[in-house]
């Protein structure tokens, strides 16, 4: 049973990671030119999860302009890839400076894997970050069977990110 769960989680369509079609509100609605209209490369970024050593993956990724400056930015759920399992992810927001050839950098973490929860349904839409998170609410119920499930919503405001959690859904198994 977990690993139909592992191998449907590897085969999410891209449809949720599409860019956003409007820009964030207050942000120009005309589109940047040049080298900085491309979103971040999720794989060129160096990420600050501890994988004990273990590469980390990227398993989904949702671009689209955050903070209304008119350059998309790229979120991405990571996790280590430990081979077996499903390893928490961690959320971050990739932006990359103008210069050609500049390697994306992480300006900020929505979610950190300590959290222990595992991020589906990664979209970014109208500037606000979203992902369904699923979870454990004891270390008794088992791995296979999360009964956590949230709808988090982060949207750039006052400087930073603030998150919204809804649709909390905690049952006992």
């Amino acid at each position: 049973m977990a690993a139909v769960m592992a191998a449907a989680g590897l085969l999410q369509p891209d449809a949720a990671a599409s860019p956003s079609a409007a820009p964030a509100a207050g942000a120009s609605a005309a589109p940047a030119s040049g080298p900085q209209a491309t979103a971040p490369d999720p794989a060129r970024a160096t990420y600050p999860l501890d994988c004990k050593g273990l590469p980390t993956a990227v398993t989904a990724t949702a671009q689209g302009d955050l903070d209304g400056d008119g350059r998309p930015e790229t979120v991405a759920a990571v996790r280590c890839d430990a081979g077996s399992g499903t390893p928490p992810h961690a959320i971050y927001v990739l932006t990359q400076d103008k210069e050609p050839g500049a390697v994306p950098r992480v300006v900020a973490t929505l979610l950190e894997a300590g959290k222990r929860q595992t991020a589906t349904d990664l979209a970014v839409r109208d500037g606000v970050v979203t992902a369904r998170l699923v979870g454990y609410s004891s270390p008794q119920v088992p791995r296979y069977s999360p009964d956590v499930k949230q709808l988090a919503k982060w949207r750039w405001s006052g400087g930073k990110f603030r998150q919204e959690l809804t649709n909390s859904d905690a049952r006992s198994v």
